[in-house]
């Protein structure tokens, strides 16, 4: 069990006022008093729709021995440490950093960011680490892996003392690298405060988060600022086919590195050709095969290669020949059935959908381009009537539905999709809302060698319907259907 004082957890704190006894002995850390146990620190964390300060006497009466806030309370309890900051959120990561023995700095840590590519990034350069015989970690929207131990993930990035106690569970069990998804919401909100990286990744900034971010210009500050935090022993690694990728790296201190399917870069990519099985292609002169599918996953490629060459200090043996075997992450661009071709994809986003699709009619050898999307509800209202747009024009067939309305009406929801429909022929558009209908309604329509795109939930097995998760699993309903069980 882990036990350290309070002034030790408060060493890389530069200001604090300590009321209390310092060498008290702290045996966990919790920002959430449902988590606080018997000898823990408390962090009342000031949040969007909670104020951690609030619950300062439940944790109490929970078993905290220790509280660190923003301001004291108006009741003190004797027997309770107080320690005061200025603001939590930029402690908060330093103390948890502290408190786990700085486990980040054992390991190499790179983080991936970018609207689009950051689960199919960090979960190939999983693979790939794997398959070059190393312990490694992955934290990512799908799941959380440490070796062959697995979570459900809850959050793109975990909370900071979350973060930092997997870290931990890492560095026992043997782990030398973790790749993890850093969103734009926990740079903001200091999820990866205290952390270490040795490299990020930046893939691409496209319309999505503004329900949070407010401005495309304020989404695109909160993914420069993660590579701004780099430290100068540090790799950034960015995608030049993106026009923001020079901007995230105007402030970082990091070794700077670009990848490119465009032009001639550090690591580039070039496709030669593709079809329903795969890619012939070639990076940096070697020449190879995938089963992926997309220019997409070209790019993302090039930046695996790239953070494996960085990572390295010389070239792992048979390394093209393992990023030749890899495949993607669950949900991702994942086909599901080759008869008619039926691939789930998680794309949610203008940009996403339209690579998507994309990609499936340049690998059509014949037969038609069936569609079924829908928009998340309580999201980002803006992006609903491009994404319905680009699945009309995209699509020879699409089929208008629900993803996970959440308080939403989803027809409503399709309405929105509706908008951007001006001066399109709209005779080929059907408008389902139950998704299972759907998707079957796709099946039926299609023919052998038809391709169908499910997009929108990916990995996700659930819908969210007025609060409530059903179990709903468009891979499942696929072959349900298709094995004639519904």
């Amino acid at each position: 069990m882990i036990k350290r004082s309070i002034t030790d957890l408060l060493k890389g704190v530069r200001s604090y006022e300590l009321k209390g006894d310092g060498f008290l002995k702290i045996e966990g850390l919790a920002i959430d008093s449902r988590k606080v146990e018997d000898g823990y620190l408390f962090v009342a964390l000031k949040g969007t729709d909670q104020d951690g300060h609030q619950y300062i006497e439940r944790a109490i009466d929970k078993g905290a021995i220790a509280i660190m806030c923003e301001h004291l309370p108006d009741h003190t309890k004797e027997g309770v440490v107080y320690v005061v900051v200025e603001n939590c959120r930029d402690v908060v990561g330093i103390v948890a950093d502290e408190f786990y023995d700085h486990p980040s700095s054992k390991l190499k840590c790179v983080g991936i960011t970018g609207t689009n590519g950051k689960t199919s990034i960090a979960t190939l350069l999983y693979s790939l680490f794997k398959e070059m015989g190393y312990t490694v970690g992955l934290i990512s929207t799908i799941e959380i892996l440490i070796n062959e131990k697995k979570w459900i993930a809850e959050l793109t990035t975990p909370d900071v003392i979350s973060l930092h106690g997997l870290f931990s569970e890492m560095v026992t069990a043997g782990c030398t690298h973790v790749f993890m998804e850093v969103s734009s919401h926990a740079v903001v909100q200091n999820r990866i405060g205290g952390v270490k990286f040795s490299g990020g990744v930046f893939t691409n900034i496209t319309h999505d988060h503004l329900d949070y971010h407010g401005t495309f210009k304020a989404y695109i500050k909160a993914k420069q600022s993660f590579f701004s935090r780099l430290d100068k022993d540090a790799f950034a690694l960015v995608n030049a086919d993106d026009k923001n990728g020079k901007v995230m790296l105007e402030q970082s201190k990091a070794v700077q590195y670009l990848y490119s399917l465009r032009t001639l870069t550090d690591y580039k990519a070039k496709v030669f050709s593709e079809d329903r099985m795969g890619m012939y292609l070639e990076l940096n002169g070697h020449k190879f095969m995938t089963r992926l599918m997309g220019r997409y996953n070209a790019s993302n490629l090039a930046a695996v290669y790239g953070v494996a060459d960085l990572l390295e200090e010389q070239q792992n043996n048979g390394l093209i020949e393992k990023l030749s075997g890899l495949t993607g992450a669950k949900g991702r661009m994942e086909v599901v059935s080759y008869v008619p071709r039926v691939v789930v994809d998680y794309a949610h986003t203008p940009d996403a959908l339209s690579n998507v699709l994309n990609t499936l009619r340049d690998s059509l050898e014949k037969g038609k381009l069936i569609s079924v999307v829908g928009c998340g509800g309580d999201r980002d209202v803006s992006k609903r009537s491009e994404m319905g747009r680009q699945a009309l024009e995209k699509s020879d067939i699409a089929i208008f539905t629900s993803d996970n309305p959440r308080s939403e009406d989803p027809g409503a929801i399709i309405e929105d999709m509706k908008m951007g429909l001006r001066n399109l022929n709209t005779s080929k558009l059907l408008e389902i809302i139950d998704r299972k209908s759907a998707i079957k309604t796709a099946i039926t329509l299609a023919s052998d060698s038809d391709t169908i795109l499910i997009a929108g939930k990916g990995h996700e097995e659930y819908q969210d319907i007025n609060g409530v998760k059903h179990f709903f699993s468009d891979q499942q309903i696929v072959k349900d259907i298709l094995s004639k069980d519904i």
